[in-house]
Parts: structure tokens; sequence; C-alpha cells
């Protein structure tokens, strides 16, 4: 994507990412409806926070309905740094 590289289904620590990239540290998740409201990930979303990854995730159908949305959040956090 515009020169970012990703890495897929990825180890990131003591998890496994559906996309990462590493230079930036963002990791990209893709949710089925199992995932709504899901502690488990909001404990993943918190321990890669603290290790400086921005956490993007979004709904299956998101991906199929604002496929242009999708991306576009995705560079937004692939340029703005993290926190």
């Amino acid at each position: 994507m515009e020169g970012f590289k990703f890495r897929r289904q990825q180890p990131v620590g003591r998890f496994v990412v559906d996309f990462v990239n590493l230079e930036n540290k963002v990791v990209i998740e893709l949710d089925g409806g199992r995932h709504a409201l899901h502690a488990g990930d909001k404990i993943r979303d918190e321990w890669f926070r603290s290790e400086g990854y921005k956490v993007v995730r979004f709904w299956d159908n998101q991906i199929f309905s604002n496929l242009e949305g999708v991306l576009e959040n995705i560079r937004n956090a692939l340029l703005t740094p993290s926190p």
C-alpha cells in the first residue's frame, strides 16, 4: 500500500495479528461478528498501545461496503505518529 509494507498473520508479542506494519507500529485487525464486545480484544489493544502500537479495527462488512474509507483510515494511521 503506497510503499508501506505489511506482514500478515504475524506474531507480535504473545499475539498473532491480522496485519502489521512494523516500521510505523500499526496493527490492523479484521473482525467478524464474534469480536463484538469481546473482552479479549480490549486486553490485546491495551497491550499493543502499551508497546507503542496503534490498533485499527474494521468489521468485515466495512471492507466490502466502504473499502475506500477503510484504506483512508489505514493511510491516516500510518501517517500519524504514535502517541
